[in-house]
């Protein structure tokens, strides 16, 4: 969606059009989602902090300004936070989780090295530090540009660009001295 459509999807939703509510959810819904269970790890707290976000952006809907900033930039920031506080009350009550299982059904070979590096992969990069991690999550899995996720972040488009190098650099360290297989 673009920024005229975002005006127009946010004033019919504040309108109380369930067509325009509908395509909200079904446009945001599955990009917020990923964005938050790659945060939390964790698919059942991100489906709460998806229905949060959403249910916030029906409540902005009729204070929506155009042109102030993109909607999907927005409800990224808002699903941001909403995971950060999750994370931090989760450092205050620890929780001991077994990890997600593999599917049993996967059989093949190359579908578990898959799985293992995917793994691997998964497990350095919520290693990194949080701004680092944010923002390797915006830009590479959400495909956000770096103005998107600088505003996001609520930093710098340099500032951004220092965070992803950091991340990138210590992601590439941490599979040079070890497989992205083992852990």
């Amino acid at each position: 969606m673009h920024e005229d459509s975002d005006s127009e999807l946010m004033r019919d939703v504040a309108r109380g059009d369930s067509e325009a509510l509908r395509r909200m959810v079904d446009t945001y819904l599955p990009r917020i989602h990923g964005f938050a269970s790659r945060i939390l790890r964790d698919r059942v707290e991100a489906e709460d902090v998806v229905q949060e976000a959403l249910m916030r952006a029906v409540r902005r809907a009729a204070d929506w300004r155009p042109g102030a900033t993109r909607f999907d930039t927005w409800l990224h920031t808002v699903a941001l936070n909403l995971c950060r506080d999750r994370l931090r009350r989760c450092r205050e009550h620890v929780i001991d989780r077994l990890p997600e299982r593999a599917d049993p059904a996967a059989g093949p070979e190359l579908e578990l090295l898959t799985t293992e590096r995917s793994r691997s992969v998964e497990i350095a990069v919520h290693a990194l530090p949080e701004r680092q991690r944010d923002a390797i999550l915006l830009v590479h899995y959400q495909d956000l540009s770096g103005a998107q996720a600088a505003e996001v972040l609520g930093v710098s488009t340099e500032a951004l660009e220092s965070l992803l190098s950091r991340g990138r650099r210590s992601l590439r360290e941490k599979f040079k001295n070890q497989g992205p297989a083992d852990d």
